[in-house]
């Protein structure tokens, strides 16, 4: 696993590229609080038409995000979207 350097204007540590796609885990204190948060950043995937793979298992949450059209990498899209699901984390 290994940090994002290759995206000059991509400055959100906690995220990692692994196998072609940005990664990160969030953990909640509870079952409840993960759902809210999967509810709020659903609205801005379908605001953005942008859709990461989620796994969700009680209170902890991991998504990966890729560009399909452009082959499953990473793009600008995929940054963006990591940067405004970081606004609500």
């Amino acid at each position: 696993m290994k940090n994002i350097k290759t995206y000059e204007n991509f400055n959100q540590p906690k995220w990692s590229e692994i196998d072609n796609k940005l990664q990160r885990e969030f953990e909640f204190s509870d079952f409840q609080l993960a759902l809210g948060f999967i509810n709020k950043i659903a609205l801005i995937f379908e605001s953005q038409n942008h859709h990461p793979e989620i796994n969700w298992v009680y209170n902890k949450i991991t998504l990966k995000l890729s560009t399909h059209d452009a082959g499953d990498v990473i793009t600008e899209k995929d940054i963006k979207l990591a940067e405004l699901i970081d606004e609500e984390y």
